[in-house]
């Protein structure tokens, strides 16, 4: 029998991306993360039809939906004979329960996910475009001098000074300032979370910056902004995009946190964090308001983790699994 992971003399050689790939299906946590999230992306579109009128002129579900008659129902109840048959569950039974104003809460946790995946995908984006930007001029241009400093040393300062505030309390300290909104969440968690990558970046052209192809186009006299965007930061984004990544995750538990403490997305969204904090007062009496939006944070933010170990191990030979 064939073994699919021994390759033989005669076949084409094996492209990086095709072996990265071929290594990380070997690794079945990363495999299981991966589906998860697959999962995950899916319900969040699914319930952007579902619960938005963008396409539909009346969409099936309404995560804001009052049913007081039926609040702190628990999972897989009936709704009572006094809600109207327009206001009912369309899965004819509350599937993860009613909140204390009997809103759906399986509803609702369907339009968290998509929330809560956009700002992690946007905060991510925001982060990689001033990280990769910045860690590559200090990389490329480092020992070029900006007036009496280098370039190098100027970009890196102010990421050690960046670096050196709490980024919670400074997130919370600029979402506090602003006018609440989804999109100032987002730009402020991306704007305040680049450092990591940017030093990233930055390590990472400095060791390309010494590699035969990187002298050979400079000595064939192609622009730099040529050798930096088609030769360098390819070359680079492996390890960013096991940063990106993990920085979805972290995004997400940000975001939760600031819904949590009442400075994240306001109402009538919902988000797995403010979901969270409309139940920490029915602990005892209502357990699955506080359970359901934890227990989703914790597997979201393990698959994305566990994707992330496994791109990393794919991407270096050092730490492929044999």
């Amino acid at each position: 029998m064939n073994d699919p992971d021994v390759i033989s003399p005669t076949a084409a050689p094996e492209g990086p991306l095709s072996e990265a790939w071929r290594h990380f299906r070997r690794n079945r946590p990363a495999v299981v993360g991966l589906w998860v999230l697959a999962l995950l992306l899916a319900a969040a579109l699914g319930s952007k039809v579902l619960t938005d009128d963008w396409l539909l002129d009346t969409p099936p579900l309404d995560p804001a939906t009052v049913r007081l008659p039926d609040k702190l129902l628990p999972p897989l109840a009936l709704p009572s004979d006094a809600i109207p048959e327009a206001e009912r569950p369309p899965l004819g039974r509350y599937v993860l329960g009613t909140d204390n104003l009997g809103r759906d809460v399986f509803t609702r946790m369907l339009q968290g996910s998509f929330v809560s995946l956009s700002i992690g995908f946007v905060a991510v984006g925001i982060t990689l475009a001033i990280g990769i930007t910045l860690g590559g001029l200090a990389g490329y241009y480092g020992s070029r001098k900006l007036l009496f400093i280098t370039v190098d040393t100027l970009i890196m300062r102010f990421t050690d000074v960046m670096l050196c505030f709490p980024t919670f309390f400074l997130i919370l300290t600029v979402v506090a300032l602003l006018p609440p909104s989804i999109y100032n969440i987002m730009i402020v968690i991306g704007v305040t979370s680049w450092m990591g990558t940017a030093r990233l970046v930055r390590a990472e052209f400095l060791s390309l910056r010494e590699q035969d192809f990187v002298v050979a186009a400079q000595a064939l006299g192609l622009p730099e902004r040529r050798i930096i965007f088609r030769h360098m930061v390819p070359n680079a984004m492996a390890p960013v995009l096991v940063s990106a990544t993990i920085g979805v995750a972290t995004a997400i538990l940000t975001e939760s946190g600031l819904s949590f403490l009442g400075f994240g997305v306001q109402p009538p969204f919902a988000t797995w964090g403010n979901i969270l904090n409309d139940g920490r007062g029915f602990i005892f009496d209502a357990p699955w308001l506080f359970f359901v939006p934890g227990f989703a944070i914790l597997v979201v933010v393990l698959a994305f983790n566990l994707v992330g170990e496994g791109l990393r191990e794919a991407f270096n030979p050092k730490l492929r699994s044999r």
